[in-house]
């Protein structure tokens, strides 16, 4: 019998979560969906594997057995896909690195051309992720590296350095009453409907909600967007409003919409990540080299 490795990924996320919705946000997957897969797994297999429960879910005797054994081999699996794409890598010369919106912003060029500098002849695939992809294919393995903004689902299990810090900014409507202060104190944005991430991007999608910084209030979700056009369309057409690195200003200015400096809210952080599998790998530590030259702290301390 076959069976699909990610079909194992879903359930040892599932028992070690204890919990669908913690194991969907962990996997960037609504929580259907990863129901839905549970339920072929079992099918294939012939057996539960969960008991389910207002409690959680809870694994049988069959489920048990099954995850004993499970992460020894999709352990196997990944370091043979490493050493594949590790390969591959060298051969064709090509370092594949995902980011988000707007990557290192101004200094991004920067680094592509240092690694070029440093490594003679490869070259830095820069692969866009939608947001309902925070880790930018890195979790999945399908980058070596990404650019990233901070904090994001499953940066626990990744190696990660801070590059800088920006201040967290607030698009509106430009027809917004809001729009015609120089400053915003988050509070006044509080019952204001907000355009939002994906559900299933868990962490992300609060963070960028400021969720846990407004004293308890509920947030209002207008729109649900993932890509950057839609997310300015959204806000244009004043479906809501939404936090935003102090960057987008400059990235994506647009008729229509109003950027502003926020009060009471905490900053944004750009890192670099990658796998701890990569430590050792020459070309990956390259270019994360790259990413921290190109963004040196100030005398001060503090991230540029």
């Amino acid at each position: 019998m076959d069976v699909d490795t990610r079909l194992l990924r879903y359930f040892v996320a599932v028992a070690e979560e204890g919990s669908l919705t913690r194991a969907a946000e962990r996997l960037f997957v609504s929580q259907p969906a990863l129901t839905k897969q549970i339920k072929r797994l079992e099918t294939q297999l012939g057996v539960p594997l969960f008991v389910r429960s207002r409690a959680g879910m809870a694994l049988t005797e069959p489920g048990q057995a099954l995850v004993a054994r499970v992460p020894v081999l999709l352990d196997s699996w990944d370091g043979a896909l490493r050493e594949t794409k590790s390969v591959a890598r060298r051969a064709a010369r090509v370092l594949r690195v995902g980011f988000v919106a707007s990557a290192a912003n101004e200094a991004t060029q920067q680094i592509i051309e240092m690694f070029a500098g440093r490594r003679p002849g490869w070259r830095a695939d820069m692969r866009q992720a939608a947001w309902s992809n925070p880790t930018a294919g890195l979790a999945a393995g399908d980058v070596d590296a990404a650019l990233l903004r901070l904090p994001f689902p499953g940066q626990d299990a990744l190696r990660v350095e801070v590059l800088f810090t920006e201040p967290r900014w607030i698009a509106l409507p430009t027809a917004h009453p809001l729009a015609t202060r120089d400053e915003i104190p988050f509070r006044d944005l509080w019952e204001e409907p907000f355009v939002a991430a994906p559900p299933e991007t868990g962490s992300w999608q609060r963070y960028w909600l400021a969720a846990d910084e407004r004293e308890g209030r509920p947030v209002r979700i207008g729109a649900v967007t993932e890509q950057p056009d839609d997310w300015l369309s959204a806000i244009a057409n004043g479906y809501g409003i939404a936090l935003t690195p102090e960057s987008s200003a400059r990235y994506y200015a647009r008729p229509g919409i109003t950027y502003r400096p926020v009060t009471g809210v905490s900053p944004s952080r750009v890192g670099i990540a990658w796998a701890p599998a990569d430590d050792t790998e020459p070309v990956v530590q390259d270019f994360v080299r790259c990413c921290l030259d190109a963004n040196p702290p100030r005398p001060d301390g503090i991230s540029a």
